[in-house]
């Protein structure tokens, strides 16, 4: 972006959608600014549910100082693709994204500014502060494939994509118990669980939320799912797979038990991705096998699943735009 400051007459309605609408950006983006105090209506700070009347000056820093308390950590990353706008990165379990409280440090986002430094390359900076480069995210136990912005044009282009649902998710889980389906679509709303402030669920007056699945595999009492988030909530996947009594193998937090041969993690992995390429616009693909771990614990629920249906190696492929 050119511009590190816009600034333009608010619409009536919501200050997050009257920053949105003026920094021509996302929702989700819009209230992180507000946030990080980087969006103001006529110089103060406002909650994103706060009314607006309409014309008020709304100011929005797209930018954010770089935060000085972060600090780069050579942090070895597996890459399944780069260029010189963006990478992504096959994160492996056990890995939080981005620092927070109980992780001050040892994320993914040391780990990028630690290879950002010894490269000489820089990272988008308009996600907000502590998120040089981030653009999504996945819980720490969850596997696989997650996309980082190098410019904030390649950032912007990417929380665009993410925030009109355009980009392309496949998750793998194992579960346990049978599918009531060979596929099929679950549309329920997700909040905080009314029993566990720490878990989300399925709830009344919930946000909107849906994940279509597919069965590729059994084994043993235990069922292999792709899943497709095609909206973003926190949990959504481990929330939705127990609202159809089917918890993930190894998810402990959200009753699905010590997996075969032993798992202590969730099996969930985030196997396939894909964007367009904020470059060219090219169509940009990429996957990553299972790790051992989950590998190993679906060969000891001898599960089967037909041939071509798991990716393997870790890469990616651009299509012509």
């Amino acid at each position: 972006m050119a511009d590190r400051f816009v600034e333009g007459p608010a619409p009536s309605g919501r200050v997050d959608l009257a920053v949105a609408s003026v920094a021509e950006i996302s929702r989700a983006h819009a209230q992180r600014l507000i946030g990080d105090g980087r969006a103001l209506v006529d110089g103060a700070r406002r909650r994103s549910s706060d009314r607006l009347v309409g014309g008020e000056r709304v100011t929005v820093e797209l930018t954010a100082p770089p935060d000085q308390s972060l600090e780069p950590e050579s942090i070895p990353l597996r890459i399944a693709y780069e260029d010189p706008s963006m990478l992504i990165v096959d994160k492996p379990a056990g890995l939080v994204v981005h620092p927070s409280a109980g992780h001050g440090s040892g994320t993914l986002v040391n780990a990028l500014l630690g290879r950002a430094r010894d490269r000489a390359e820089p990272l988008g900076s308009i996600a907000g502060v502590g998120r040089p480069g981030i653009v999504h995210r996945l819980d720490k136990e969850t596997s696989g494939l997650i996309a980082v912005a190098k410019t904030d044009a390649a950032q912007a282009s990417l929380m665009a994509q993410f925030g009109d649902r355009s980009i392309e998710k496949e998750y793998l889980a194992l579960v346990r118990g049978e599918a009531p389906s060979s596929r099929g679509r679950i549309e329920a709303p997700i909040g905080r669980d009314t029993r566990d402030r720490q878990r989300m669920a399925v709830v009344a007056g919930g946000r909107e939320s849906v994940t279509e699945y597919e069965q590729i595999g059994t084994g043993g009492g235990y069922t292999l799912l792709t899943l497709r988030p095609l909206t973003g909530r926190t949990h959504q996947i481990r929330a939705h797979l127990v609202y159809l009594g089917l918890p993930i193998a190894g998810d402990l937090r959200y009753g699905g038990g010590e997996g075969p041969g032993g798992l202590r993690r969730q099996f969930l992995h985030a196997a396939r991705l894909g964007l367009i390429r904020p470059d060219d616009g090219a169509r940009l693909r990429a996957w990553s096998e299972l790790p051992p771990e989950l590998a190993a614990c679906m060969l000891a629920a001898d599960v089967v699943v037909p041939a071509g249906r798991l990716p393997e190696g870790v890469g990616a492929r651009a299509e012509s735009a």
